[in-house]
């Protein structure tokens, strides 16, 4: 009898498990902790029950992308090699299953949010998650090599919907956080399709390695660098800026914009080992490079009612 029990316990707890990582986890720690970002920076301050249930909501709506993004690219996911293990191309959640619960969570978010901040926030976490699931996972990942620039919107905000949960508008400071995502989404997903191009080949995603080649998609990873190096420098100046943000934003833009350079002296005639080692790097480098800029925005937001955040 406790043999049974322990398997009858072990199998739903793997089955919670697969459902759990149909929300991306990892896509949705970045979402929150962008989105408590924007919130706490913005000049109005938020109640914590309040702010809490509204990033709550804001990590459900995330989740509810990523269950209608898995639904949709189950075909391509099976394919790839660093996506088919993932629950529904493996077998473990049906489709109509990861349909039913981002379109549920998706009705939920959007619902309480309004809810528990305003409707105004609300009404951008709907757009966000119809833009991410419908605009570009059902049409632009498929249709251009554009894609991540275009789709990397989706991803650059929730600072704005944070914002708006404390203050109820848009403001140039919210705009100044999008772009920051906005910018970097492109370099640090060409980094990654450099060294799992053949994943995209396969699955006939027109990633611009595949459509143009690694040589146009190094170049262009070098210019989107130089212009986030500018916009995110330059944001140091601004009221989400100060000292701690500048300092942190030089010091990780050289080493970002070295990376690059790197990356674009590599050719083709380089051997396939040094060339992985690089773009790997440089991909590494990108995960950290947005949380400790936002981490950065964070810090000058808590240490300004001091009156040692900002340039005040």
């Amino acid at each position: 009898m406790s043999d049974t029990s322990t398997t009858t316990s072990g199998d739903y707890e793997s089955q919670l498990g697969d459902y759990f990582a149909l929300l991306k986890p990892r896509v949705m720690q970045l979402v929150v902790f962008t989105a408590l970002v924007g919130m706490l920076a913005a000049p109005v301050s938020v109640h914590p029950v309040i702010g809490f249930a509204s990033i709550l909501f804001v990590a459900i709506g995330a989740g509810a992308s990523g269950a209608l993004n898995m639904w949709w690219d189950a075909d391509i996911d099976a394919i790839m090699r660093r996506t088919a293990g993932r629950p529904i191309p493996s077998g473990r959640v049906q489709p109509g299953e990861a349909l039913a619960i981002g379109v549920a969570l998706s009705g939920l978010s959007v619902m309480m949010l309004g809810l528990a901040a305003n409707l105004l926030a609300a009404g951008m976490l709907l757009f966000t998650i119809l833009f991410y699931a419908v605009f570009y996972s059902m049409w632009l990942k498929r249709a251009t090599p554009q894609n991540i620039v275009i789709g990397g919107a989706a991803g650059a905000f929730p600072p704005v919907i944070g914002w708006i949960i404390a203050t109820g508008s848009f403001s140039v400071e919210a705009w100044l956080m999008f772009a920051l995502i906005f910018m970097w989404t492109p370099p640090h997903f060409w980094a990654l399709a450099l060294f799992m191009r053949n994943d995209y080949d396969d699955a006939k995603v027109p990633m611009l390695t595949v459509t143009h080649g690694r040589t146009s998609t190094r170049r262009h990873i070098l210019a989107y660098t130089v212009l986030l190096v500018i916009l995110a420098i330059g944001t140091g100046f601004t009221s989400i800026g100060g000292p701690i943000y500048l300092a942190t934003a030089v010091v990780l833009n050289v080493l970002f914009l070295i990376g690059a350079v790197k990356i674009w002296n590599r050719n083709e005639d380089d051997s396939e080992a040094d060339n992985f080692l690089v773009e790997r790097k440089f991909f590494r480098l990108s995960l950290w490079y947005l949380f400790l800029h936002f981490g950065a925005i964070l810090a000058e937001a808590t240490l300004r009612p001091y009156g040692l955040g900002g340039w005040s």
